[in-house]
């Protein structure tokens, strides 16, 4: 079974590094990712994260969309409760002008921040989840065709008709992207305990839409690959470390590989931590293509959608490539060189 590939991306700032590197290491990964024929890089909203650079998620996606010219490119996701959904039509709908047929806009409903952080965002405090659906229908709206007695306009945004994607790591959002006849993605990279669930209930409450006819569900995982094995496991150390940090409430970039990860994190971390990112991809291509057709066959999802935690740029674009190049499992795209 064929199915297609993407990429996450949360432009992320390793250790001695610096958000301007972490913005060319995003370009490099987009160009690759089209190259390889990815079908989507996605960006996510963060703030206040020393170890992520993407905050400004559509200014960081206009770059990424001058960098490539076919592949899609879209948010994994936009924290909606952040903002005036009018704004992120606005400049949705400016990516969409910019770069048409090409922009996806997934939403989520968490900050993405602490909650210190999400005050001084200056969005309404008082807002509560329950408007999160109304405010997806309000942006949907927004990017709709100009009936010409709208008394507010999304300009640019009215007639681009982005098609919008719910994420999540709960129940929640599956069940309201099954009502809502949307694309589903879970992330299972993170919060993998509630991913068969999520699916299932997002199946299930699936009405179809104007938008799409039948359920389409992606996931989330990590990914890291290498020619060897041990150096699979030393890059992958960088996120473990980032998983102890932020248990610890440490804000720190993300660090750089270590040797032995049992050097620096206790054995209860390593256990509590591994457990967390169970689904991830490590090892060689070849283990990789096992683990990843493992997945597919165990959750039946339509799209994988890869992070590639690795600090260094060239040993993670080695990564795309030999993820992008697991024909068995990945459905190329018309533009694959």
């Amino acid at each position: 079974m064929s199915i297609p590939f993407s990429i996450l991306d949360l432009a992320h700032i390793g250790e001695g590094q610096s958000a301007a590197n972490a913005f060319e290491k995003s370009k490099a990964i987009a160009a690759e990712a089209e190259k390889q024929g990815y079908q989507r890089v996605w960006l996510a909203e963060h703030h206040g994260m020393r170890g992520v650079a993407s905050a400004a998620t559509a200014v960081l996606l206009a770059a990424v969309g001058q960098a490539t010219s076919k592949i899609r490119i879209g948010s994994g996701g936009i924290m909606l409760p952040n903002h005036s959904p009018l704004v992120i039509a606005e400049q949705f709908g400016t990516l969409a002008t910019l770069f048409p047929d090409r922009v996806d806009l997934g939403l989520g409903r968490a900050p993405g921040t602490d909650m210190a952080t999400a005050r001084a965002l200056r969005r309404n405090m008082n807002a509560s989840v329950e408007d999160y659906p109304a405010d997806v229908m309000a942006l949907q709206d927004y990017l709709s065709d100009d009936k010409g007695d709208n008394r507010v306009l999304a300009i640019p945004g009215a007639g681009t008709k982005v098609p919008l994607w719910l994420l999540g790591s709960s129940l929640y959002s599956a069940k309201l992207a099954g009502q809502l006849g949307l694309p589903y993605s879970f992330a299972s990279h993170f919060a993998p305990d509630m991913l068969l669930d999520a699916i299932s209930v997002y199946r299930d409450s699936f009405r179809p839409s104007a938008h799409l006819d039948k359920p389409y569900v992606s996931a989330g995982v990590m990914s890291v690959v290498a020619d060897d094995e041990a150096e699979a496991a030393r890059l992958f150390t960088s996120v473990q470390q980032q998983f102890a940090n932020l248990r610890r409430q440490a804000n720190d970039p993300m660090p750089a590989p270590v040797d032995n990860i049992d050097a620096v994190l206790s054995e209860y971390e390593v256990a509590a931590i591994n457990n967390t990112l169970r689904f991830a991809i490590v090892g060689t291509p070849a283990q990789a293509e096992r683990q990843i057709s493992q997945f597919v066959e165990a959750t039946g999802v339509d799209e994988m959608i890869f992070s590639f935690p690795i600090t260094d740029k060239e040993k993670c674009l080695d990564a795309i490539r030999h993820v992008g190049g697991m024909t068995s499992v990945m459905q190329k795209q018309d533009w694959a060189a």
